[in-house]
């Protein structure tokens, strides 16, 4: 393991010291070779460690919505850069719209099985259904995802990705993301294994122990940010007797069965 790589490449921002010692020339050489290793890390010059507090304190680098704002500095997707055989960045840009519930199982997946080697994460996302873009940015395992502004209009629905880490599979992450585009073939799939028909009178679970009748009126209702699932899709939508509309996300005899 290389330590000081690894912290290279996790930096929000990267102080280069004692700049005063070598000529300009060791400098730029030093200065690519840090952004070989995170290209997307700005990096501050500086004498004896004299730095300005607000330059390294309060940042937000890891505010999502500041993020949003400062959309066209997230992602540099020009190229990926290669310093070594071990350590790499990869940027992905994916047109089209991304299905959510594939999305969260690959991402969950990778982040399970290479997690320990993917040392940061971040993209802005179009997800299928939902009108604003997602935003998200990850340390190892752990990420934190966020809804910002609604894409304008004409403007190309495409998916954005980048990855900085040890023995990164480039093809792999590239088609593994791929796989997760939403299609009308996956909704014809989805819909075909579905088992109640739209009208269909059915009973939910509403609570613990509290079952509620009600009747099918949409089949993969796509869930709404006022509903905590944005670009979701539940097998259905249900309107009770007592003329609520509710959604049901699993397809199941514990959730749902028919009245």
């Amino acid at each position: 393991e290389n330590e000081a790589v690894e912290q290279v490449a996790f930096a929000d921002r990267l102080l280069l010291n004692k700049v005063d010692l070598v000529d300009e020339a060791e400098l730029a050489r030093v200065e690519g070779r840090l952004r070989a290793i995170n290209s997307f890390a700005p990096i501050q010059r500086c004498q004896q460690s004299q730095v300005a507090v607000g330059d390294v304190l309060e940042l937000r680098a890891f505010d999502l919505q500041r993020t949003l704002e400062m959309d066209d500095g997230f992602l540099d997707t020009d190229a990926e850069h290669e310093h070594d055989a071990s350590v790499s960045s990869l940027a992905i840009v994916q047109p089209g719209e991304v299905d959510a519930e594939l999305l969260e199982g690959w991402i969950g997946d990778l982040l399970r099985d290479r997690g320990a080697d993917i040392f940061r994460t971040k993209g802005i996302l179009a997800i299928a259904g939902s009108p604003k873009k997602c935003v998200f940015q990850g340390v190892h395992m752990i990420f934190n995802s966020a809804l910002g502004g609604e894409w304008a209009e004409g403007e190309p629905r495409e998916s954005r990705l980048v990855f900085i880490g040890k023995n990164l599979q480039h093809e792999e992450l590239r088609a593994g993301f791929s796989a997760c585009l939403a299609t009308p073939q996956l909704d014809v799939q989805r819909r075909a294994a579905l088992r109640f028909e739209v009208g269909a009178h059915v009973q939910c679970k509403v609570a613990p122990d509290e079952w509620a009748k009600g009747r099918v009126v949409a089949q993969l209702y796509r869930n709404t940010p006022e509903e905590g699932r944005a670009g979701g899709v539940s097998p259905y939508q249900v309107e009770l007797d007592g003329g609520d509309l509710i959604f049901v996300p699993l397809d199941d005899d514990q959730v749902i069965r028919r009245a």
